[in-house]
Parts: structure tokens; C-alpha cells; sequence
């Protein structure tokens, strides 16, 4: 358990990487309504980076009844394009790939591995930079990729995080919320996803959208519940005693919001039981691959790619 750091630890180690490795500039308009595959937060990376583009989503569950689906369109040359998302460039990306070429869809792997097999078989390959992580942590790997669109700058988050005044009671809450801005609505399963690997079934927490918080998700109030809402101020979610409103800095966007929330959450690690370090050696090395079908043990820390 030593040698893994907590989430917000790594969030801070990426950004001063960044800082010093910027990431490749990825062209968001030199795609036109590609297919955007990719699994767990490489999808939600995925709907961050195309957010304001016509595209069409599908992940290792819906891609191949997605395709079949728009054959018509792809035969008219309406749809050209696929891009895949895989950190990795292996487990379901290197199908993935292979299906879309077989459409003669041209494909391009956003990866952190330019030696993958997915990486041997993609038309265009952008690899992203990335440092040692514990496994699923996956910062460098997704901020990397979102950095490369938002160009924000890594020193101007770090400022941002770094300051942040958290509430004197912080640890002791059973459960946490978070409330973002709409544009943000898509980091709001990538923080579901670390709820999952981090705590399991053994705490609370929650992210929302701001539309969507309005819709019955605060009926019950709680003084056991923080409310952290980002970019405003929360009027109406949670107890009035238990709510901390963030400001967002004009120059911060997608980057920084993952950044921050990562931060919070890798604190609310800290302060609790350490359910995902008891747990992550057996994970590695028996259940989990054991659900790919494979008896060879997953990387603990997983690799970064910079030489």
C-alpha cells in the first residue's frame, strides 16, 4: 500500500507533468461526424472532447450494433470517420479498430501507447504523454487528451486546486455531491467512475449537472451530505449548513473542473478508510483480469509512457 498515492496527490503530480511535457494538439474541427468509441472514462473523455461536435457515441456494449445501424450512411460517404479512445491501445480497442476499418471507416486511436497493437493498425495514432499511476486512476491519461483540445493551461489549475478552502469538517461527512455547470455535464460520470473504484459500495457520492440537479435529486437534505457546487452559488441542493460554493475562473474549463473534483475526491480518500488500497492487489492479480478472460495480472502502477 506504500508505494500508491492518493487521487489528489496524482492530480498534482499530472499537472506539474503537463507543465513541462504539453500535450499534442488534437483538432477537434478536422473531424466530421465520426464514430467516438471508447470504454469506461475513455467514453466520457470522448463526450467532453466532441461536446460541441456532431458525433456519434458507442462503447465496446453498442459499437457493433451502432455500425450495422448506420451502414447506409457509411456507404454514402456520409460517415468516414472513427475515433478511438483507449489508454491502454489493447483490450477491446484493438476490435474496435478492426470493425471500423472493416467499414473502411478511417480510424484514429487517441492512446497513451504508441507501441499498442490498436496503435499497429490505426490509420493516425496521437499518443499522449503519461506518468506512472496507480491502477484505473488514468489522470495523465484523459487530462492529457483533454488538454490537448482545451489548451488550458496546467499552472493556472494547479493555482486554482491548490487554493481551494475547504470546509473546516470535510472528512466527516457519510456523503458528498457534486453540482456542475451543464457544459460540464460529462465530468459527471467520470466522478461516478472513481466513486466505483475508490469506494465501492462503502460511501456516497454523487455529481450532477445543474439541470439535473433540479430534477427530485435533493429532495431529502442531510446534514451528513457536502454539497460542492462549482461555478455558482447553491441556493437550493442540500442543507444550507452543509453546501460549499466553488468559483471557477474564467480561464478554467474542462481540464481544470476534472482536475478539481479529482483533487476533492482524492481528499475525501484520504480521510476515510482505505477501501481501494486493501483492495487493489487482489483486483490486479485475480478477479479482474480473470473478467477479460485472462490469467495475467494487470500493472499495479501502471507504466507511464514518457521515456
Amino acid at each position: 500500500m506504500d508505494k500508491i498515492i492518493n487521487l489528489d496527490e496524482n492530480v498534482l503530480l499530472a499537472l506539474d507533468f503537463f507543465a513541462k511535457n504539453p500535450p499534442p494538439s488534437l483538432d477537434i474541427n478536422s473531424f466530421n461526424l465520426p464514430f467516438v468509441v471508447g470504454s469506461g472514462n475513455a467514453y466520457n473523455t470522448g463526450l467532453i472532447l466532441f461536446s460541441e461536435k456532431a458525433a456519434i457515441f458507442a462503447d465496446e456494449s453498442n459499437l457493433k450494433m451502432l455500425i450495422a445501424a448506420f451502414e447506409k450512411a457509411i456507404n454514402d460517404k456520409l460517415i468516414t470517420q472513427a475515433v478511438v479512445i483507449s489508454a491502454s491501445g489493447g483490450k477491446d480497442s484493438v476490435w474496435e479498430i478492426e470493425l471500423a476499418k472493416k467499414y473502411s471507416l478511417h480510424t484514429t486511436l487517441l492512446t497513451t501507447k504508441g507501441e499498442s497493437d490498436a496503435a499497429k493498425i490505426a490509420d493516425k495514432v496521437y499518443v499522449f504523454e503519461s506518468i506512472n499511476e496507480p491502477y484505473t486512476y488514468n489522470v495523465t491519461t484523459y487530462m492529457g487528451m483533454i488538454l490537448s483540445a482545451t489548451k488550458e493551461n496546467p499552472i493556472e489549475i494547479k493555482n486554482f486546486i491548490e487554493n481551494l478552502k475547504f470546509p473546516d469538517n470535510f472528512g466527516n461527512y457519510k456523503s458528498y455531491s457534486f453540482v456542475v455547470p451543464d457544459k460540464y455535464m460529462y465530468i459527471c460520470p467520470m466522478l461516478d467512475i472513481k466513486k466505483n473504484e475508490l469506494f465501492g459500495p462503502n460511501l456516497s457520492i454523487r455529481a450532477f449537472s445543474q439541470g439535473h440537479a433540479r430534477h427530485a435529486k435533493f429532495v431529502i437534505r442531510s446534514k451528513d451530505e457536502l454539497v460542492t457546487t462549482l461555478g455558482s452559488k447553491n441556493e437550493y441542493f442540500g442543507d444550507p449548513n452543509h453546501r460549499w460554493d466553488i468559483d471557477i475562473p474564467k480561464k478554467i474549463s474542462f481540464a481544470g473542473v476534472m482536475a478539481a473534483t479529482y483533487y476533492i475526491i482524492g481528499k475525501i480518500q484520504k480521510a476515510k478508510p482505505q477501501y481501494y488500497k486493501e483492495n487493489i492487489f487482489d483486483y490486479v492479480n485475480d478477479y479482474g483480469p480473470k473478467a477479460y478472460g485472462s490469467a495475467k495480472p494487470f500493472d499495479l502502477i501502471v507504466p507511464g509512457s514518457k521515456k
